[in-house]
Parts: structure tokens; sequence; C-alpha cells
């Protein structure tokens, strides 16, 4: 690098951390998650408005693969967290109510993205037409688990009944789609000649499951103090990027192997530990790097373009994910003999994509599976399905401030759902929830 990139790579970092936490900010006074601030603020300076002038003059093209490369360190980071944060635990303690809400919530999107995508296969469609379809699929059916978490929290809502498995949903939702991903990643071929490495993909998975957690109990068993030392903090550091590595070496994307280490990290006699990696990391995450994220992603949306054709297009796409998402999740729960309205509540958040939707369709557009075009709609369809979250469910359920009384005395305790007693503590939810709104 010479004086002229660095010195433009430390102003736009700058203006990027500014403009994110200024249209943060203003997100937050609107009610809205910090996130959908930042990702207009990502889209602001692209090629959306003033045909990239504004992009072209902050971020030159010689220091974009470096925003790039800090964008993915972020992503790690993120997925890390949200591993981190998935406890298999909210899941047995919700019984088969979660369970089926999230299965139905994620196939009806799923097989409704899947048709879209023919319709669409004319104009948005690639080459690899099977790949193209599935991918629709996922994208339909994602739910955000830290923008849900921060939405109950914001609320008070993450220990009554409704939050309890809101939250269960989102975390079943979220293994399930990210194996959906990551089979599609694997039978599209876009590990190229070296198509022959996925097969490591199955011994590492049980390596990390049944080798390196089990050393990594015995570990913090054995450990007299837990408190976070340097040391210990750089072997996370070394197994989180190392993780991601090897999943990106054996061609699946490097996401997964960020959110696996952090799923097998050790969850009892190591809370403070926890705590303290949470703590640093969502700071360091939440303030640079995930806005370095959303100027990347924003960087290659362009609606400034869009047609009638399009708008058509982002029609069908945002009634195919609201209404999927919501039929599927809104079923299953009235099936569960769950109250309607509560129902409703579950489904409007199940609805929320957030970072998590960004994340995957930016896999998608690096693997080839989204046209640009198409792209920057599914965008507009993370952001809406987003924003619309709070203020629904502040119609169903009414406003914060009136929803603790209603929810912990004015309605009966739904058949099906578990105990408040049941949530694990919220203050982990909250510091995930906080890196990604």
């Amino acid at each position: 690098m010479d004086t002229h990139q660095t010195t433009s790579l430390l102003f736009g970092l700058a203006a990027i951390v500014l403009l994110a936490r200024v249209l943060g900010m203003l997100a937050r006074r609107l009610n809205q998650p910090a996130v959908i601030g930042e990702v207009l603020a990502g889209i602001a300076l692209g090629p959306t408005l003033f045909h990239g002038a504004i992009s072209d003059a902050l971020f030159p093209a010689d220091i974009r693969p470096l925003l790039s490369a800090l964008a993915a360190v972020g992503v790690v980071v993120f997925m890390f967290l949200v591993g981190l944060e998935w406890d298999a635990g909210m899941i047995r303690g919700s019984g088969s109510l979660a369970a089926s809400v999230s299965f139905s919530s994620i196939l009806l999107p799923f097989g409704l993205g899947a048709a879209l995508a023919l319709y669409l296969m004319d104009d948005y469609g690639t080459d690899d037409r099977t790949a193209f379809m599935l991918f629709m699929g996922i994208a339909m059916s994602i739910t955000a688990f830290p923008v849900l978490a921060r939405i109950l929290t914001d609320r008070g809502m993450t220990r009554t009944p409704l939050g309890v498995v809101a939250l269960a949903c989102a975390s079943i939702d979220d293994v399930l789609a990210w194996s959906l991903l990551a089979a599609v990643v694997a039978i599209s071929g876009s590990a190229g000649p070296e198509q022959w490495r996925l097969l490591l993909a199955v011994p590492y998975l049980l390596g990390m499951f049944f080798v390196v957690r089990p050393l990594l109990q015995r570990y913090v068993a054995r450990r007299p103090s837990h408190q976070l030392t340097p040391t210990v903090f750089a072997s996370v550091l070394v197994g989180l990027l190392v993780s991601a590595a090897v999943t990106e070496w054996v061609g699946l994307h490097y996401i997964f192997g960020a959110f696996l280490f952090g799923v097998i990290l050790p969850r009892t006699g190591n809370e403070r530990v926890r705590h303290a990696v949470q703590e640093r990391l969502s700071h360091l995450s939440g303030t640079l790097l995930l806005p370095v994220f959303f100027l990347v992603a924003g960087l290659k949306v362009d609606l400034s373009g869009l047609d009638t054709g399009g708008l058509g297009a982002l029609g069908l796409i945002l009634l195919v994910a609201v209404g999927g998402k919501f039929t599927g999740a809104f079923t299953a729960a009235r099936l569960n003999r769950m109250p309607l309205r509560q129902s409703a509540a579950l489904a409007t958040l199940m609805n929320t994509r957030g970072l998590t939707e960004l994340i995957v369709l930016n896999v998608g557009l690096q693997l080839g599976f989204l046209s640009r075009d198409l792209y920057s709609l599914m965008v507009v369809m993370a952001v809406v399905t987003t924003a619309m979250a709070g203020p629904l469910l502040s119609w169903i359920m009414g406003r914060p401030q009136d929803t603790g009384h209603s929810q912990d005395t004015g309605l009966p305790h739904p058949a099906g759902l578990p105990e408040p007693a049941s949530q694990p503590a919220s203050g982990t939810a909250a510091n995930t929830a906080r890196t990604a709104a």
C-alpha cells in the first residue's frame, strides 16, 4: 500500500463508521433496528444515488479489495457470535411447537421461492438453473436470530412464553437454513476442480463435535480461573479463523466454519469467558467491521435503473417472502393451539431477516447464484421485511410499554409453550443482538 491508498482507506473507514452510526441512531429513534440505518448507509454510498459519484470519491477502486477483506472478517466474527449464542437448550425446552413452526416456516417459503425462481428465470436466472431455484428458496426462508432477539429484548419479551418460543424457532431456523445453504454450495460445484475436497467436510464436522469439543470441555473443567486472559482470547481467535479457513478450503463457505466454531465452544462452566469474548468481539464487529460489510454490500446494490418490470418482480419477491413465511409459521402455530394474536405475532417475528439475509445474499452473489439486478431487489426485500416487523408487532400486541402487562397477565398460557423460566438469561442473547441491531 502506498501513501495514497493508506490515506484513502483511513478516511473511507472514518466515513463508514460515522455514517453508519448516525443513520443507525436515526433508525433507533424511529423504533427500527439500527441495522436498517446501517444497511441504508451502505446503499446510499453505492451506485444507486448519483451514479456512484459518492462511492467513487470516498472509496477509489484500489482500496475496495481491502474493504472487501475487512468485510469478510466482519462476517466471520458475526457468524461466530451467532454460533456462540446458539443454544440447543432453547430447542429442547420448547417441545414440538418450535420444531413444527420452524419446519413449516421454512418449507412453505422455500417451495414458493423455488417456484418464483422458475418465473424469474428468463429475466434474472443464472447459468445453473437448479442452484438458482434452490438458492431462491433458501433466501425466502431466512429468519435473523440476532434482529429477532433484539426486538424481543427491547420490548421486554425475552422471558415471556411468546419470546421463548420465538427464540427457539429462530434458533432452529438458523441451523436448517445454514444446512440447506451448505448443501446447495456443495452440489453447485462452486469448489471448481477441487470438488473432491467436499468429502473432507464430513470428517471435519465429526472431528469438531467429537474430538475438539470434548477437548475444549476438559480444558475448561481443569482451568483454575475462569478469566479471559490474552492467551485464551488469542486461542479463541485462532480457532475461529482456522475453522473458517478450513470450510472455505474444502469448498464450503467460510461462514460455516465460523458458525461451527461458535457452536462447539463449551456452554457450561465457561459463562464468564463466553460473555467476555462476546463483549470484546461484538464492540469491534458492530462498530467497524459490520459497517464495512454493509458498505461493500451496498456498493453492489444498484436501483438507479429500476423500471416497471423490476418493480413488478420486487412486488412478487415481497409477496412470496412475507406471505410464505407468515403463512407457514401462523398455520403451524394455530395447529398447535396457540392463541390467534400470539400466532400472528410469532409469524411476524419469523419474518425478520436483517443481516443474516444480507450474508446469504452476498454468498449467492459471490458464488454466482444471483445476478446483480436480482441481488439488488433481494436486498430491498431484506430491508423491508426487517423494518416492518416492529410496527406490525406493535399493531398486533400493543406498544412495548404496554406489552409487559398484557404478556404476563392478560393472556392465557397457550398449550405447548414452555414456561417463561425455561428461557436462558437474556443478557447473552442481547450481546449478539446488539452486534446486528
